[in-house]
Formats: structure tokens, sequence, C-alpha cells
């Protein structure tokens, strides 16, 4: 199976990213603080939780925490033998991510966008989940220090890459990545004040979109490589 270029690869990368800007807008601003994907954020409320005896708020943490957790296992476990790029496998663990997604906006829906506590926790695990999915998929992408859950990183390589070297020309895919998180921040607010029940579908939209490009950027780089095989 042929992979996507990287340039293609970090054009897909960006859009996850602002699936995962959309998701974690909606985590922080009615699921009690919480991110999907951030995991240092979300650690920090596990320790001013535990400081102030919490209880409530210590359980969101773990599910958050936990969620996240569990979505890198699950990813890591498929693809831990393939090799860096985009395949089948990476294809199926992506798809995942989309059922998990899709699930958490019908979840999302079926409480007209207000859940309760407990169900609060059931959204939560389940887009932190997702996230955890989606930061193997990024790793394994065979684009380097790319992230598109967690750009810490990401900002404190472009800065130092700047300092070190002002002539040399910024990291475009990491600059495209922080782009795309805060577009799918902004995307997401936007859906929640005006549409709160659809807050979740550009999420689920972005994803189902990179696996539908990925797929028909591999088939046409197969369909290319057969082509000049059959040439010479």
């Amino acid at each position: 199976m042929q992979a996507p270029s990287v340039r293609a690869t970090a054009w897909l990368l960006v859009a996850l990213a602002a699936a995962s800007g959309c998701v974690d807008v909606i985590c922080l601003t009615r699921l009690d603080g919480y991110f999907a994907s951030v995991i240092t954020g979300n650690l920090v409320h596990f320790g001013h939780a535990f400081a102030t005896a919490d209880v409530r708020s210590l359980v969101g943490a773990v599910v958050a925490v936990g969620g996240y957790a569990v979505g890198v296992a699950a990813a890591t476990l498929p693809l831990r033998h393939t090799l860096p790029g985009w395949n089948r496998r990476t294809a199926v663990v992506t798809a995942a991510e989309a059922v998990l997604l899709l699930g958490f906006t019908v979840g999302w829906m079926a409480c007209s966008a207000r859940p309760g506590y407990g169900f609060g926790l059931v959204l939560l695990g389940t887009a932190a989940v997702a996230s955890g999915i989606q930061s193997v998929i990024t790793v394994g992408a065979g684009v380097r220090g790319a992230s598109t859950t967690y750009l810490t990183g990401s900002l404190t390589e472009l800065v130092r890459r700047r300092v070190v070297d002002p002539h040399r020309f910024a990291d475009l895919g990491g600059v495209g990545r922080l782009a795309g998180l805060v577009g799918g921040a902004v995307l997401g607010t936007v859906v929640l004040r005006t549409a709160p029940g659809w807050a979740s579908v550009p999420a689920a939209v972005l994803v189902l979109a990179v696996i539908a490009v990925a797929v028909g950027l591999t088939r046409r780089r197969a369909v290319t490589a057969a082509d000049q095989g059959r040439r010479r």
C-alpha cells in the first residue's frame, strides 16, 4: 500500500489538529473544565482536586487521563509492527476514532448538549479515548515530531528553531497544526453557541474526511506505481 507523500500527510495532520481543537473546546467549556487531549492540564486538575478533596473533580480527572491512556494503548497494539506512514491498519484505527466521535456526537445530541454529571463523564471518557487514538495515529504518520493533540512541543520547536537560525524558514507543518488547532477551537465555539447540539459534528466530519482523502491518495499512488512498473 503506497502511503501518501509527507506533504500530503502534513495537511491531513492539520485537519486532525482542527478536529482536536473542536473536541477540546467542548470538553473544556461544557464538561467541567477537562480536556480530551491536554493531559498536562488534566493532571493539574487532578492535583488540585486531590489537595482539596473534591471527589467529583477527582473522578473527572481520572476519566480524562485514563480514557486517553486507554486510547493510546488500544491504537498502539494494532500499529506496533507497522512502518511509519499511512497503511490499511492506520485506516482501520482512524475509523475507530471516527466511530467514537460519532458516538460522542449522538450522545451529545441525545442530551441536548446539556449532559449531567454522570453522562458527562461518559462523554468525556469517549472523547479522551478518541484523542489517545489520534495521538498514536499522528506519531505513526511518518512526519517527524508531529502532534495534533498536544502542541506545546510543536510551539517550543518552532520558537527554538527560529532563535537558533533566524534565516531558516519556519516549519510550515508545525505552523499549520497550530493554526488548525486554533481554527478547530474557533469553529467548535461558534457552533457551540449557535447550534449547541451540532458542536461535535465538525470534528467527526474532519476525521472522516481525513480517512477518505488518505485512502484516495494511497490508491492513486498505488495505481501510479503499478503503471510505472508496467512501463519498465
